[in-house]
């Protein structure tokens, strides 16, 4: 058994030391790494096991961060470890946390501060991305937001996305924390400019972001949910109803507080009956908004006062 894990040891082990320093390897070879890497997302995205995907992914964002230490400035490799930091947050830390506090608060809240810490890293690492592609700017969000993200063009909303979706993310485990709660106006107007630049990035997955972001927006014209549920028929008209995200955040953002158990378990349903085999790029992220689905109509009963006809 251990003369089995001596060849894997002996990997990592030449693995450390190659992106240890550049006496080893050059910058160069880095670099065409680190190219490889934040090109590789697709692998993990198409996966059908998120089990396998739960285990791996920590050495893989461990890897891109001891690239970005011989790196720093690497455009692909920060977006990539902001939206695989995010990712990994949500899918395998926040998500079993929310599914574990019912039966062990304890165990729950330590998972959901590690949440907000890996949120935060995401969204660090966003914020550098962005400071590569626009010196200064992370500094002058803090002035300005809106008047700051005036220099960001189409090829940045990747990074304001995933740097947006971190922090609210961080955000939503913190509200005990004002000076984190204070900065939703930045996350707001990051969100907002994505918007404006590219609605269609990624299938609408800016105004899935916004399907859960309206309901609590301090501010904003009309009827928050009414917003909402503008920005989920572009998502799904965007993604072609094939993604489940959409339905999930619908059915948890607007019909549990509307308590629309009727609408809820309808849009539950549509969640679920998407095959995730028939559209590869997406298999990995649907099965895990067809996993929240399923936790949420369990938990129908604590979630609205009168859940009709037994």
């Amino acid at each position: 058994m251990i003369a089995s894990r001596l060849p894997l040891i002996s990997i990592l082990a030449t693995l450390g030391l190659a992106v240890s320093g550049c006496s080893t390897i050059n910058r160069v070879a880095v670099n065409k790494l680190g190219d490889a890497l934040a090109g590789g997302g697709t692998v993990f995205a198409s996966d059908d096991d998120p089990d396998l995907i739960k285990a791996a992914s920590p050495f893989s964002l461990k890897l891109m961060e001891s690239l970005l230490a011989e790196s720093p400035e690497h455009p692909g490799l920060l977006l990539a470890t902001a939206s695989g930091f995010t990712q990994y947050a949500y899918a395998f830390v926040h998500e079993d946390a929310d599914e574990l506090e019912e039966t062990n608060l304890s165990a729950a809240t330590a998972m959901h501060t590690r949440a907000r810490r890996l949120y935060l890293r995401a969204r660090d690492y966003g914020l550098r991305g962005l400071e590569v592609a626009h010196a200064g700017l992370p500094a002058a969000l803090r002035k300005n937001p809106h008047a700051a993200l005036q220099t960001a063009t189409k090829a940045d909303v990747p990074l304001l996305y995933w740097t947006a979706a971190a922090w609210a993310s961080a955000i939503t485990l913190s509200k005990d924390n004002p000076d984190l709660v204070g900065d939703l106006p930045i996350v707001e107007a990051m969100i907002d400019r994505a918007l404006a630049l590219n609605d269609t990035f990624n299938e609408g997955s800016v105004h899935g972001l916004l399907i859960a972001y309206e309901p609590g927006r301090p501010a904003g014209e009309g009827d928050p949910f009414e917003r909402a549920r503008r920005h989920f028929d572009r998502a799904v008209e965007l993604s072609g109803g094939q993604q489940a995200g959409p339905f999930v955040s619908l059915a948890e953002s607007v019909d549990v507080p509307k308590q629309n158990v009727s609408e809820f378990r309808a849009m539950l349903a549509r969640a679920l009956a998407i095959n995730p085999d028939a559209h590869p790029d997406t298999r990995l992220v649907n099965l895990v908004m067809q996993r929240r689905a399923r936790w949420l109509l369990a938990h129908t009963e604590d979630l609205f006062l009168n859940t009709g006809p037994k």
